[in-house]
């Protein structure tokens, strides 16, 4: 029902009429998601959902009240709008509320792709197939996902603001295994599903598989590296969480706090956030209708910027970048499509600058343990190799690691040319890298 412009904005104006707040927000995200699932190289489950939810925003002086609904008639408008007021008034006050924002011109970000949104369970199974018939030919087994989603995503406001888009995405993740341990991995996203190269993932994570058979251990400690996209971009996910918002520095529990203009990283390193790079899954617009900028979070090495919201852009009197998060959150805002810039090396260029090192696909279980040090721990999963004078050579068994995430960043001899397009929690777009140094402090058994 509340799939075009005109219907959302319908339902937002009117949800606007029914408050009785000094100011309210309304925040609407409708979603249609696909999913074709696979194990033992066969598809086992296909679902479809249709949802959405209704999020009100009320403010009365400094107090905030935030209620949310799928249900979207009139009565449940109605009280949720209620609901938000009653919330705000018992509320204590916040003296460093100012205001919701206020309407800004919008650009579109291009996000839309209507061969996503038509795409049917028969073509997500053909797709799949390549995947599942490469593995089978081989003697190994598949297991994974593909995914494809519509969002209609709005915000309306009391002072002005409705911004409006559709938005699509498709994903594709899968794991190969093979006997004697190994195992190789494969994930692409993009707006437009018939852009996934299902030849390219299946001969990824096949060749990935067969080759990590009977791996061997090695003598922990400190190697260098080169780190595949999938663990370049999981270790970005998770610098993002442990200091890039302006949140994490005003609370001074962000590793950027007194570093800014300093040369924190190699200058090699420029990582970004815009939400209109077509590379990754571009939007227009945060959760409070506030155009996305570009923000350059380090530029050549350079700590230079956080992203802000309007609470924490009013706190310190600094511009609005547009990446608020869906009221109530403690996160604050965050950037959530980034892009670490590409170099001009081929893979195989990165691993022929190591000597003496290790090549890791990806990390699995990683968790933060000190967001000022950047400290990250973790194992390695689905393809670890020995590198010897520039080449892989034998499969490692999987290593388990403590390491400071700036440390790696801080020798950066090489970055790659080709990036990939991740998510888990946000969407991060990232090349491989080589890396001088990082510290390896157990073995996994596996």
């Amino acid at each position: 029902m509340y799939s075009d412009e005109a219907s959302v904005r319908a339902l937002l104006e009117k949800v606007l009429h029914y408050s009785q707040a000094e100011q309210t927000e309304v925040v609407f995200n409708g979603t249609e998601g696909s999913l074709t699932r696979f194990a033992t190289n066969h598809i086992h489950q296909n679902v479809a959902e249709s949802n959405h939810e209704l999020r009100v925003r009320a403010v009365v002086g400094k107090r905030v009240g935030v209620a949310s609904t799928n249900r979207l008639d009139d009565e449940s408008l109605r009280k949720v709008a209620e609901q938000a007021l009653e919330i705000a008034r018992i509320q204590p006050e916040n003296p460093e509320f100012h205001s919701l924002p206020v309407a800004r011109p919008i650009t579109a970000a291009h996000g839309f792709s209507e061969r996503t949104a038509q795409f049917t369970p028969e073509e997500r199974a053909r797709r799949v197939n390549t995947i599942v018939q490469l593995a089978r030919a081989r003697g190994l087994e598949s297991a994974g996902a593909f995914s494809t989603t519509l969002h209609h995503e709005a915000v309306a406001n009391s002072l002005g603001i409705f911004a409006y888009e559709p938005r699509t995405d498709a994903e594709c993740h899968a794991v190969v295994m093979a006997d004697d341990a190994g195992s190789g991995y494969t994930q692409r996203m993009f707006t437009n599903a018939d852009l996934l190269d299902f030849e390219a993932m299946a001969q990824e994570a096949v060749t990935k598989a067969e080759r990590s058979r009977n791996p061997i251990d090695i003598e922990l400690g400190e190697y260098p590296v080169v780190l595949d996209a999938y663990a370049v971009a999981d270790m970005l996910q998770h610098l993002i969480y442990m200091g890039l918002s302006a949140t994490a520095v005003q609370e001074e529990r962000s590793f950027m706090n007194g570093q800014f203009g300093k040369q924190l990283v190699d200058p090699k390193i420029t990582f970004y956030d815009d939400g209109h790079e077509l590379a990754g899954l571009p939007k227009a617009f945060d959760y409070e209708g506030v155009p996305k900028q570009r923000v350059n979070m380090f530029e050549r090495g350079v700590a230079n910027a956080v992203v802000y919201d309007s609470f924490t852009a009013a706190r310190e009197g600094k511009p609005n970048t547009g990446h608020a998060l869906p009221a109530p959150n403690s996160e604050g805002p965050l950037p959530t499509h980034s892009f670490l810039e590409a170099g001009n090396a081929t893979l195989e260029e990165l691993i022929r600058g190591v000597d003496h090192g290790i090549y890791v696909t990806r990390f699995h279980y990683t968790n933060s343990v000190h967001p000022v040090k950047t400290l990250l721990t973790g194992m390695t999963r689905d393809g670890t190799f020995l590198i010897e004078h520039g080449e892989l050579t034998r499969p490692v068994k999987n290593l388990r690691f403590t390491q400071s995430i700036l440390d790696v960043l801080r020798d950066v001899p090489a970055i790659g040319r080709d990036r990939v397009q991740y998510i888990d929690y946000l969407t991060v777009v990232a090349p491989a890298i080589q890396a001088a140094r990082f510290n390896f402090t157990g073995i996994t058994g596996a």
